[in-house]
């Protein structure tokens, strides 16, 4: 079958399941990582684990953008800030996705802690809004998440989290659909700060688990290369980063075997 009837089965199979299970996550190093990324800390712990945001020293803004397999009406954009203070760790993150008509927005605000020496967790809080073609206002709702980080070495860090753990969801007119919680365990292994290999497990709670794997090397101090597979179904991702005085540039690109490639980029700035 051609690539345009995919694409148009991918348009509507998404118009049909948009408001059921979608947590998008943001950030181009995580995508070429296959999003193995619930222990690893960076700007975009605001979508994947809040609690890597303890681990952050100094504030970090970053702006995303990802077009799903090329498709206008699949566009992904997100932005991050993150504020470290004496307190704890503070983050905001906003996402779009979609134009128009079709498109879901979701903000969030996060405060992370380290309580022990070894451990950090967190909490964020999320307003979700859905507008629909056939809809004339758009549907919302409040949920939470919540993670937590161990690190018992210094090369090894544990990571878990869980998205939405009270199933709360869209009311529509018609009926509630509620959103399923998604649960992420995973772990990292760095390498004197040149290579990490990350694993992670993610499983929802109508849908099997799923596995993903994610290697990074650092040829150069500046220069990040990166990879990454998960299933099922099977999908491969791969990208590179460059970092240059206060800011760092990140692009990543992943393969569907039918829909073919969806390129993202995102760039962080850090004042200190």
């Amino acid at each position: 079958m051609s690539k345009p009837f995919y694409i148009l089965l991918a348009f509507f199979s998404t118009i049909a399941v948009f408001a059921s299970s979608q947590n998008y996550t943001g950030g181009a190093r995580a995508i070429a990582l296959s999003n193995a990324f619930v222990s690893v800390s960076d700007t975009w712990s605001t979508f994947h684990n809040q609690a890597t945001l303890a681990q952050l020293q100094d504030l970090s803004v970053g702006v995303f953008y990802e077009s799903k397999y090329g498709i206008d009406e699949f566009a992904l954009a997100a932005s991050s800030i993150v504020l470290p203070t004496k307190a704890g760790t503070f983050g905001l993150s906003f996402y779009q996705f979609g134009k128009g008509t079709f498109k879901e927005h979701k903000l969030g605000f996060a405060f992370a802690k380290q309580l022990f020496k070894h451990f950090n967790a967190a909490i964020q809080f999320d307003y979700k809004s859905q507008r629909m073609p056939e809809n004339a206002t758009a549907f919302s709702f409040l949920t939470f998440e919540i993670g937590a980080v161990f690190k018992p070495t210094e090369q090894i860090t544990l990571g878990a989290h869980t998205y939405n753990p009270v199933k709360n969801g869209y009311n529509y007119p018609e009926e509630k659909i509620k959103l399923p919680t998604i649960y992420r365990l995973g772990a990292h292994y760095s390498f004197d700060k040149h290579i990490l290999i990350s694993i992670e497990t993610q499983k929802e709670s109508d849908r099997d688990v799923v596995m993903k794997s994610g290697l990074e090397f650092m040829p150069l101090q500046n220069l990040a290369l990166r990879f990454g597979i998960s299933g099922r179904p099977v999908q491969y991702t791969a990208g590179l980063g460059y970092r240059f005085k206060n800011i760092s540039t990140d692009i990543a690109f992943s393969y569907h075997g039918n829909l073919g490639f969806t390129p993202s980029v995102s760039i962080q700035y850090q004042p200190k």
